[in-house]
């Protein structure tokens, strides 16, 4: 698609430089440098009182930082009020005005400028977010999700550099939130302005951003691609947050080139150099990481088939749920503590049932290795409420 001239003519960097929050003795945001390319999809991922918020509030200038400064296509906006920044911001509950159709929902910023002809603009608005004939409907005629369309053509109509979405789709069902999540991605894809944007919720910004910083306590604990987040976690949080890992204490036994041995309860494990933050060294102890969905499953009496140089553990079925197209299996490995296995479901062995004894085995360099100083359940359980 083409970008249209608005969004070619401005800005957008969003550049915060040492920045931090607090609020009393509590800190919310620790000083972070942060800087968002212009025309992208950037997202702030986190659970509830990491900061995310009040990191896009103090963009919005709705909060005013502690220490360090806000900068705006290279503007200093750090003491500017919200009003005259080039941001707009959506919010949950779409804050629109009931007693006044789409249309003029969406007209509304430009009437409050003084700007008299606005039809072309309202419609072409409306075209963008597929709400043409609904134009003369009052919000509570329309779905959630079309509310939500509605809600960013009123911000996107008064030309910001940069959106801030808080947590947009949090009041939606789950199919319609999918569904709204590849809307959102086509409008910024077509506009082209900066989107900034906070949510809870890890699927949520790995199918809408191209760029998630990962917080935690007020820190951005992680910033990348949201494939290289997933398959590179630099920190059990990480690891354990964005979706779910196995995580095996274990201890280096040798390193050869690329490759590092591990032995990992009485069994051996091998995995790439490369993709391990931890020390590695004979003796140093690190936790090897790998996806459940990496993993294949092999009944006891079928290991001699399985091909050499992966690697293998020999462990027992603790429990199994068949979730359609999946189904996902909690292994109990010993020592080594419990494990999860998702397997798709195209051929079923039925023999993997509780209590069957089974192999799990998966290609070495599917693993990861992470510093055995942290803790190995960060991340795992956090409440996934917005902050």
């Amino acid at each position: 698609m083409t970008k249209t001239a608005t969004s070619q003519s401005s800005g957008g960097d969003v550049r915060l430089q040492g920045i931090s929050k607090t609020f009393g003795s509590f800190t919310a945001v620790h000083p972070l440098d942060l800087t968002v390319p212009a025309g992208s999809f950037f997202a702030l991922l986190g659970a509830s009182g990491c900061g995310k918020t009040t990191t896009l509030r103090m963009i919005a200038g709705l909060e005013d930082p502690t220490t360090g400064t806000v900068e705006l296509s290279g503007q200093d906006v750090t003491a500017l009020p919200p009003y005259k920044r080039q941001v707009n911001t959506v919010f949950q509950n779409y804050a629109l005005f009931p007693h006044l159709d789409i249309y003029e929902n969406v007209a509304f910023g430009l009437r409050r400028r003084g700007i008299k002809s606005v039809k072309k603009q309202v419609e072409e608005m409306l075209d963008l977010v597929q709400l043409g004939p609904m134009a003369r409907r009052k919000p509570q005629q329309l779905s959630g999700g079309q509310q939500q369309r509605v809600a960013v053509a009123r911000a996107l109509i008064n030309k910001p550099q940069v959106l801030l979405l808080d947590e947009p789709l949090g009041a939606l069902d789950l199919k319609l939130r999918r569904q709204m999540q590849l809307e959102l991605k086509r409008i910024q894809t077509e506009v082209g302005i900066t989107f900034v944007h906070v949510t809870h919720d890890q699927e949520e910004a790995m199918t809408m951003a191209d760029t998630v910083a990962v917080m935690n306590g007020g820190r951005v604990e992680q910033l990348g691609a949201p494939a290289d987040l997933y398959e590179n976690p630099a920190s059990t949080f990480v690891a354990n947050f964005l979706g779910t890992s196995n995580l095996i204490a274990a201890e280096v036994v040798a390193v050869s080139g690329d490759d590092v041995q591990v032995t990992a309860g009485d069994a051996k494990l091998r995995l790439p150099a490369a993709r391990c933050s931890a020390t590695l060294a004979a003796g140093e102890k690190l936790l090897a990481g790998v996806r459940p969905e990496k993993v294949s499953l092999a009944h006891a009496d079928d290991a001699e088939a399985i091909p050499d140089g992966r690697n293998r553990l020999p462990a027992r079925i603790k429990d199994a749920s068949f979730i359609g197209v999946s189904t996902q299996y909690v292994i109990d490995a010993g020592a080594l503590g419990a494990l999860a296995v998702y397997e798709q479901n195209i051929e079923r062995d039925g023999r993997l049932i509780p209590g069957a004894d089974v192999v799990l085995h998966w290609n070495p360099a599917h693993t990861f290795g992470l510093d055995a100083a942290q803790d190995i359940s960060a991340g795992a359980d956090l409440d996934e409420e917005a902050a």
